[in-house]
């Protein structure tokens, strides 16, 4: 038999708190190598629909985290002009599958999932590197104004106090987001500009699908933390080369996929310039000056779905959650 979930049995499923935790540990694991996640593949999709001209993206992520009873494959469709049909630009389902046997156990909505565990890159890169928040909490700026931005905000207040969040985007899509997020409780405006948004930020997160630098690098308060998670194909790009070059250390989940993203490619760092999320978040990081600004940089990886799969699972399972099937 095979659970399915759907959209509502994930959100209902999942605990944004407990998933940073989970999150956290995962590219712990993977760090250490005690995951097996074969390079995924990025694919053109829709050449021949209307024109020669491709309209979407696919990707297969698999993955498996040692110890887990299942390894996962999420399968994930990303069109950016879904947002004229009113439909999300990244479409996802998880698979689960049982590690002993290989028998097929669950089929989940994953569009939560993916956003979920993409905020919480931002939740674990600012409990482990952002500077010290003062008695009113840290002041963020966030650059874009979709599902990444709630949901990095969500995540990142589970582990500090915000006395700030300034949200932008080019569009009024910037209101709606930081009306959201004020209605879940938090200190949240929209601003008219990148650098508002950015000066005086102790940490600045870029959750875009821009293909150009979105904030001025000059804005950047020294003794930041930027965590950039929009860019993953060499097209893409979220970052001034200005900003990696006054970073005293730039970490990325997954440093070789990292290195060939826009955001790198503009720069002079390769996958050997760049240390491993997990390492920090094993280890601790010790600021040799309150100066120092650090960029984390996320791809995203199939680790973080199968082990947010695991846990949304296990908790449908133990609530009575889903509709099993036969195939």
């Amino acid at each position: 038999m095979v659970l399915v979930l759907s959209a509502a049995e994930v959100d209902r499923n999942l605990d944004i708190a407990t998933l940073v935790d989970v999150v956290d540990n995962a590219l712990v694991k993977q760090a250490a190598d005690k995951v097996k996640r074969p390079q995924r593949p990025h694919f053109t999709v829709g050449a021949g629909l209307d024109d020669d001209e491709p309209i979407g993206t696919g990707i297969a992520m698999p993955a498996y985290v040692y110890g887990a009873d299942h390894y996962a494959t999420k399968l994930v469709g990303v069109h950016e002009d879904n947002e004229t049909r009113n439909l999300p630009t990244i479409n996802a389902q998880v698979i689960l599958t049982e590690a002993r046997t290989g028998l097929p156990k669950a089929f989940m909505a994953g569009t939560t999932i993916t956003n979920a565990r993409t905020g919480c890159i931002g939740a674990v890169s600012v409990r482990a590197l952002a500077p010290e928040s003062g008695d009113d909490g840290l002041t963020l700026g966030v650059i874009g104004a979709g599902a990444q931005a709630r949901w990095q905000t969500r995540a990142i207040e589970t582990v500090t106090a915000l006395s700030d969040v300034r949200i932008y985007s080019p569009s009024d899509s910037r209101e709606a987001c930081a009306a959201d997020l004020v209605e879940e409780g938090m200190p949240a405006h929209a601003v008219d500009t990148p650098r508002e948004a950015v000066v005086g930020a102790d940490v600045v997160v870029t959750a875009t699908t821009a293909t150009n630098p979105v904030f001025p690098p000059d804005a950047l308060e020294t003794g930041s933390l930027v965590v950039a998670v929009g860019a993953f194909t060499a097209e893409m790009q979220e970052l001034n080369p200005r900003v990696l070059e006054r970073a005293e250390q730039t970490f990325a989940d997954v440093p070789e996929e990292v290195a060939e993203t826009g955001d790198i490619l503009a720069s002079d760092l390769t996958a050997d310039d760049m240390v491993e999320l997990g390492v920090p978040l094993t280890n601790g990081y010790v600021r040799d000056s309150p100066d120092e600004i650090l960029t984390v940089i996320s791809v995203g990886s199939a680790t973080l779905d199968a082990a947010a799969g695991e846990m949304i699972y296990q908790q449908a399972v133990e609530a009575g959650n889903g509709t099993e099937i036969s195939l």
